[in-house]
């Protein structure tokens, strides 16, 4: 009885493990209001990317993982393609932010990353490289995807969810509304922006562990 126990016990360890892989490492200092946290990471060019390159612009960072259903149910419908574009035409620099470890679902190296752009016909104009979870630390990313929106004076206008809908499934794009989308839309008017932190769904980033 007293070896079942602790099997049980363990067992809910486990899945609670699975459940909540990087609990431990997605706190970053990213706060909304507050200046963006400065990053710097090796872009699939080879170059490295520094905030501070982007001053005086909106720039948005979009967590990925091309394995990710959630990041699949964007991409195979061509809304995520479509937001770039978008931003792109409203002088946005989107940024999309890899950073599963090697060994884990969605770790790409620069010449993948380049195919699946090409392959999705995607938009951004830069991807990052971020193996070592340092920028996903510092911003405190917990799902792919998940989006934050830095302001032209280098604030944290919004961090969250891409949409309302927190589902995998492509039909519930269909009235959906883009949290991304509203956000710019309002710095763009010199509002402020009217929901600017819920709460973002999607697969777990995983982490590279602690060196």
């Amino acid at each position: 009885m007293q070896s079942l126990t602790r099997q049980t016990f363990i067992a809910g360890l486990t899945l609670a493990a699975l459940a909540f892989p990087a609990a431990g490492f997605a706190q970053g200092g990213a706060k909304v209001g507050a200046p963006a946290p400065a990053f710097q990471a090796v872009d699939v060019e080879g170059k490295t990317r520094n905030l501070s390159e982007f001053a005086g612009k909106t720039v948005i960072l979009e967590w990925t993982n091309h394995d990710c259903p959630y990041v699949r149910k964007h991409y195979n419908s061509a809304t995520m393609q479509n937001l770039q574009n978008d931003m792109a035409k409203e002088g946005v620099v989107w940024l999309s932010v890899i950073s599963s470890p090697q060994g884990e679902q969605g770790h790409v190296d620069a010449a993948k990353a380049k195919e699946l752009t090409v392959q999705r016909n995607a938009a951004p104009a830069g991807i990052l490289l971020d193996p070592n979870s340092k920028v996903a630390r510092a911003y405190g990313a917990q799902t792919t995807p998940h989006m934050y929106i830095i302001d032209s004076k280098g604030t944290l206008a919004y961090m969250g969810a891409i949409d309302d809908k927190p589902t995998s499934a492509a039909s519930s794009l269909q009235g959906a509304k883009s949290y991304v989308r509203q956000a710019v839309a309002e710095l763009k008017a010199g509002k402020p922006v009217s929901e600017a932190s819920t709460k973002a769904y999607g697969c777990v980033v995983k982490y590279a562990p602690l060196s």
